[in-house]
């Protein structure tokens, strides 16, 4: 069985080259317009040509997502698209609804179709349908047990399965939510997510002569492939929201848990189940994340090359691979539901702040020929900090402090500052540039 493939955002161009000189088998990147990160999407057409001969050159794969739910006025733009994304050779299209699927297999048949996970593939028969259809990959909901990533290998074994492994989570069915349209206007299957679901919301309790319900679930009512069944029960009164922002605009829901950020989901993290994913058929392992750092690409993608890398060798994890990934933004991590439905685990209910260990405090830009290296400082930095400093190769990680620091007119500092400009000092050790720097926070 072939080496999974290690899959990481690119939403520009230094995300894409910081990846795969971090460790990553291939990218994925947003077509202008036309994909669901449409917002935090960077590429323009001449951006694409150049992220996709950069990738070929270093004999690396790079998809190209176009997986909106068009309505009719961009259905022409879309198919003009296409054909212009078609010639620059990607090595495969990530797209979820049918039409636009109809449309790239007779504009471009040479280039293979890719499902998105928004068409929330959930079963064989559904994977069978489109591979009828010419798809050579889906990408599966993220909603999965092992079990059902399982069978649906099994039952069609001709049929490349991708899986998410790492990153945010929707509140809703892999994306598919009217949420942020709802609450700003903003339309997450249009590319352009608000992330309503995590604002802060105040819950009031009603009185009404319809009862709301509450879910209320034991461990005898989950299904054979470990699927969550609930039986609801009713409620006394029913319950309302009201968004931090909108006072006194009140929203009714049926979710009980007070004064809480009540769909704000953990963050998905699987690298402890590389192999049983693997075993289950998955030859593709994506990470989320196209709108994060440069940090975060880097330090991700070197951390599951690094578990991938042990997992083929066969050999116990030389490291804490979670603990090292906690190093990076997170809001609490869970493995989805691969082994079981993690019920009120999936969601932090206390606040919407990212949880991290460490802070990104710059990357080398270039060495000097006096031996000082050029850091762009990302945040503070202050003299006598003690720094972490990581490469793309675990073993060539070292700590320091800081020593003398100088800015770009040769004054010595004692603290720099993110957004300030660039930062000149000596590190202990040779570094290259591309080198990152974080700090432990306090």
């Amino acid at each position: 069985m072939q080496t999974p493939e290690l899959l990481m955002p690119a939403g520009d161009l230094e995300k894409l080259k910081f990846a795969f000189a971090y460790g990553a088998d291939a990218v994925y990147a947003g077509v202008p317009m036309f994909s669901l990160r449409a917002r935090e999407n960077r590429f323009k057409t001449h951006g694409i040509k150049e992220a996709i001969d950069y990738t070929h050159s270093l004999g690396k794969k790079i998809y190209l997502t176009v997986n909106i739910f068009p309505h009719n006025s961009k259905l022409d733009p879309m198919i003009n698209a296409i054909e212009q994304m078609a010639e620059l050779k990607p090595d495969a299209f990530i797209m979820a609804d049918p039409g636009v699927i109809y449309f790239a297999r007779k504009i471009a048949p040479q280039i293979p179709i890719h499902l998105s996970t928004q068409a929330n593939n959930i079963n064989w028969a559904s994977a069978m349908f489109w591979r009828d259809l010419g798809v050579t990959r889906i990408i599966l909901s993220r909603e999965l047990s092992l079990k059902e990533v399982r069978t649906i290998h099994e039952k069609v074994p001709d049929i490349e399965l991708e899986f998410f492994v790492h990153g945010s989570i929707c509140m809703a069915y892999s994306g598919r939510c009217l949420l942020s349209n709802y609450m700003s206007y903003r339309d997450a299957n249009q590319g352009t997510c608000s992330h309503s679901c995590r604002w802060q919301y105040k819950v009031y309790k009603g009185y009404e002569e319809n009862p709301g319900y509450e879910v209320a679930a034991t461990e005898d009512e989950m299904t054979e492939d470990g699927v969550y069944d609930p039986v609801y029960r009713p409620l006394e009164g029913n319950f309302y929201l009201e968004e931090q922002q909108r006072p006194g605009e009140f929203l009714e829901t049926d979710e009980d848990e007070f004064g809480t950020y009540i769909m704000n989901s953990r963050d998905l993290c699987a690298i402890e189940y590389l192999q049983e994913l693997k075993d289950a058929g998955v030859v593709s392992f994506k990470v989320e994340g196209r709108s994060k750092s440069i940090y975060y690409a880097a330090s991700v993608a070197r951390t599951y090359r690094k578990a991938i890398d042990e997992m083929e060798l066969g050999i116990k994890p030389t490291f804490d691979y979670v603990t090292e990934l906690a190093k990076t933004a997170n809001r609490g991590f869970i493995p989805g539901f691969l082994v079981a439905n993690p019920k009120e685990k999936a969601q932090w209910y206390e606040k919407n702040v990212q949880l991290q260990t460490h802070e990104f405090s710059g990357v080398v830009r270039e060495i000097m020929p006096d031996g000082l290296a050029r850091l762009e400082v990302r945040n503070r930095i202050d003299v006598g900090q003690e720094v972490e400093v990581f490469f793309p190769d675990f073993r060539d990680d070292f700590t320091q402090r800081i020593g003398l620091m100088k800015n770009t007119d040769g004054e010595i500092l004692d603290a720099a500052h993110g957004g300030a400009g660039d930062i000149f000092f000596k590190f202990e050790r040779p570094v290259q540039p591309g080198v990152l720097v974080r700090r432990e926070r306090v």
